[in-house]
């Protein structure tokens, strides 16, 4: 195909994607802005862009370089936001640890990440003592003290983060370079071995940003946002850049609350207090404010919720929008960066009848602008957008991971004739909504049929009696797999229900045709808790080892 190229003029300004450039918007539209960190701490983007220079600085003294690998570990705070500008900013890459991670695997991300500087909340210094053995190389270490005194430490470390800063000097001419250089680094969770390295560059930082902002920003929809929304993050910020929305919000220059250590009732008062209006987490996060006991002491009308991680029950829905709360969906992965989908409503639905819209508000969403999005049958087909047709999701985006660090073969995998392959099942219907329907591994193949664990868990989320569900396949000499249900019920009913009472729940909806019978699951188990993985999801891979 024969194109035009435009050709540049040699003294033409080429123009980078580089997160530099996110920050330029806000300090000329609301340079006295707040952000604020729990109650402890507040200040304006102006003091923020001195402290982000003061952080160049210091790293550039420290002899951080461009290449080099910064490791952050601490608490969802201001601080955080400061790291993940100016690390990528001085040409560095910035390493969000997981700070749930076992030992063995946060030694291993530590190693495989090649970190050069290790910044880590008191908090976490004797988990990086623990480990400080495994290291295979010499780190440089500077703790965030909390306004407190350094603790004695095996590490050696360089000095208090805040009396380091307070040394530099706030002004930092911060280089261009090429837009496709690392930013950030992350791990995945680890489902299988050990975790995977995802990185992104600026450019698909940047890219991400914008199509956050034409999803969230530009359409007429229940859950839009603008630079008057308050924001605070209830997704760590060592995930995936707390989904990206830090980047989005700074550039729109709005109000940012950062809670620190995630305490259910710190969390309600802190929604209050600061008047927050935006935030997103994991079902299992909104589950544990629902049920804490401050939830009847706040307002949280007009909170708007983006639920993403996994698939949201409608009884969490349902339960959310009697609260108040602005409740939908979105969809992506950590190898996405993550945004693909969110669950808009399109504007023929707005005014519609409200149990229609929680249809609409607990689907993966409509593929945000960017994002091309297809269902593949086994043979790599393209199928029909028709609701019926189910198969694996695979995607193309300019955001999207290139490929895993270090792992080529698992790269190639990930990546699969010029499409990213999710390792999610689902379909798509007439309106162009994507619905989830299980993770290919997670799926249960009961007597040679497939049933999906994610609509099952959705049956029972509805009953009155559970607070939280899961539904995983267990072995059967019979069927290969059975589905087996677990429910944790509400305060108010453990003693009044059972399990033959859950199980009845499924018969209902064998009646109704929406699943056969042999999707009941044979076993019902009330459970005092449910196993999660470190960022907060159903851990379906313990469950299934724990009662296997």
């Amino acid at each position: 195909m024969d194109v035009r190229i435009i050709e540049k003029t040699p003294s033409a300004y080429g123009y980078p994607l580089l997160l530099k450039n996110l920050l330029t918007h806000p300090l000329r539209y609301a340079p006295e802005q707040e952000i604020v960190y729990r109650s402890d701490h507040r200040y304006t983007y102006q003091q923020f862009s001195d402290r982000v220079s003061r952080l160049a600085n210091l790293l550039a003294d420290i002899g951080v370089k461009a290449g080099d690998t910064v490791a952050v570990m601490d608490w969802d705070s201001h601080r955080y936001l400061e790291f993940y500008f100016a690390v990528p900013m001085i040409g560095a890459i910035l390493h969000t640890l997981n700070i749930r991670l076992s030992q063995e695997q946060l030694a291993y991300t530590i190693n495989h990440a090649e970190d050069d500087l290790i910044v880590v909340n008191v908090d976490f210094l004797p988990l990086l003592s623990e480990i400080r053995d495994q290291f295979e190389k010499d780190k440089k270490i500077v703790v965030i003290a909390e306004g407190a005194a350094v603790p004695k430490s095996p590490l050696d470390a360089l000095g208090e983060y805040e009396e380091l800063l307070s040394e530099r000097h706030p002004e930092y001419i911060f280089p261009d370079f090429d837009e496709n250089a690392a930013a950030t680094i992350f791990y995945t969770t680890g489902t299988t071995g050990l975790p995977k390295g995802v990185s992104f560059s600026h450019r698909q930082i940047v890219l991400h940003t914008y199509g956050f902002m034409s999803a969230l920003c530009a359409y007429r929809s229940y859950a839009s946002v603008d630079s008057g929304d308050v924001y605070m993050p209830l997704t760590p910020m060592f995930h995936v850049h707390a989904w990206g929305m830090p980047y989005l919000f700074t550039m729109l220059g709005a109000k940012q609350v950062y809670p620190g250590r995630y305490q259910p009732g710190a969390l309600l008062r802190l929604i209050e207090a600061e008047g927050v209006t935006f935030s997103h987490c994991v079902p299992t996060i909104l589950h544990m404010l629902l049920n804490d006991p401050a939830i009847d002491e706040v307002d949280l009308t007009g909170w708007k919720v983006l639920i993403g991680g996994s698939a949201m029950p409608r009884g969490l829905c349902e339960e959310a929008l009697g609260r108040g709360i602005n409740l939908f969906g979105a969809y992506g992965m950590s190898e996405t960066c993550p945004l693909l989908t969110i669950a808009n409503g399109k504007p023929y639905m707005l005014g519609g009848e409200a149990k229609k819209l929680i249809e609409v508000r607990c689907r993966a969403g409509m593929p945000v602008p960017h994002v091309d999005l297809e269902i593949i049958d086994r043979s790599g087909k393209p199928l029909p957008h028709d609701g019926k047709h189910t198969g694996e999701v695979v995607v193309r985006s300019p955001w999207l991971t290139q490929s895993y660090f270090k792992e080529p073969e698992k790269s190639e995998s990930l990546w699969r004739d010029g499409w990213m392959h999710t390792g999610d099942v689902g379909y798509v219907d007439v309106d162009g909504y994507l619905h989830i329907t299980d993770r290919m591994k997670d799926v249960i193949k009961t007597g040679g049929e497939w049933i999906s664990s994610l609509e099952l868990e959705d049956i029972i989320s509805q009953h009155e009696a559970v607070s939280e569900a899961a539904v995983i396949g267990v072995f059967d000499e019979k069927w290969g797999e059975r589905p087996m249900a677990l429910a944790v019920l509400k305060p108010n009913f453990r003693n009044k229900v059972n399990e033959d009472d859950l199980k009845a729940c499924f018969q209902e909806y064998v009646s109704k045709g929406v699943i056969p019978k042999y999707g009941v699951p044979n076993r019902v188990l009330i459970v005092d808790t449910i196993a999660k993985t470190s960022v907060g999801k159903l851990d379906k891979k313990r469950l299934r080892k724990q009662y296997s």
